[in-house]
């Protein structure tokens, strides 16, 4: 049994109490109660069921038939509750249990997967149940802890923590531009191939955005390459040459240290768009979640 508190102690705990004491002074004593509280504790289960628990004599209680079969029910929901309670809690201080993520694709392969197998070190008794995809999530339904997204937070039902902004560039492979021609000007975007990204939701073009005079400017370019769903694919198309792409440098640090694509417009190309993770603002969150968004703000968050 564990150790008793009076603003929280129940008439069932004592009477277990009682129990196993075997009178009530002794329960009295170890719940800190006086034995006609313990009594009237008794009394007014006793009237709640309509059954006598205890057969009562000057020196010593006995249970009934009905109380034996009722203290065995309730010391085994105690008992459940006593060790629900205690593994609760031991989750909560060595980080237990499973979290719940959606990531956008291009995010999630580069930046955050790369991570987890670190968390996992530093915190062995969490697991992951990851969903990557670009397309919209219920959420609430589906039962996520947290997600990752590249969009502004219009829901007041949410909570939004920027994780950091992914730098926007343009880039081609050296054959392209030979071909066509390098770019100088936002304006010679018009006459080259730019391979366009539709979002899923909404099938609508992705616009580039650019930095003029400390300002951010959108442009609606033009191709015949136009990818959905996936993004990677703009970059499989854009490294054989099909034209220029705007993307996040993240993506295609390595094929520019090879020099498999080559940065264009630099001069322009200071804008970048807020990754952030969101979670619902109602929500509890463990432990082993709040520990692990601030994880990946540690790792992830630029100065801005």
């Amino acid at each position: 049994m564990r150790k008793f508190d009076n603003l929280m102690l129940s008439s069932v705990e004592l009477f277990c109490l009682t129990v196993e004491k075997g009178n009530f002074t002794e329960a009295a004593y170890a719940a800190s109660l006086t034995p006609a509280a313990v009594s009237r504790s008794i009394d007014r289960i006793e009237k709640r069921l309509g059954v006598q628990l205890f057969q009562r004599s000057t020196r010593k209680i006995n249970l009934t038939a009905e109380g034996i079969e009722y203290y065995e029910i309730c010391k085994q929901a105690i008992d459940s509750l006593n060790n629900i309670e205690i593994k609760l809690t031991q989750s909560q201080a060595t980080l237990a249990g499973t979290i719940k993520i959606s990531l956008p694709t291009t995010y999630g392969h580069y930046r955050v997967l790369p991570l987890l197998s670190e968390f996992k070190r530093l915190h062995p008794l969490v697991n992951f149940k990851i969903h990557v995809g670009n397309n919209n999530i219920d959420f609430i339904k589906e039962k996520f802890d947290i997600s990752i997204r590249a969009r502004e937070l219009k829901d007041s039902n949410f909570i939004a923590r920027p994780l950091e902004y992914a730098d926007l560039i343009v880039v081609a492979t050296p054959h392209y531009l030979q071909e066509n021609g390098i770019p100088i000007s936002i304006d010679d975007l018009s006459k080259h191939e730019c391979i366009q990204f539709l979002l899923p939701s909404t099938r609508q073009q992705v616009p580039w955005l650019f930095e003029v005079n400390n300002q951010v400017v959108q442009v609606n370019t033009q191709g015949s390459f136009m990818c959905t769903d996936d993004i990677l694919a703009t970059i499989t198309l854009a490294k054989n040459s099909a034209g220029l792409l705007q993307t996040y440098k993240f993506l295609v640090e390595k094929d520019l240290e090879t020099g498999i694509l080559k940065e264009v417009l630099s001069q322009f190309s200071q804008s970048s768009r807020p990754f952030s993770i969101i979670y619902p603002s109602n929500k509890h969150l463990p432990k082993r979640t709040r520990v692990f968004i601030d994880f990946l703000i540690s790792k992830l968050q630029k100065q801005y």
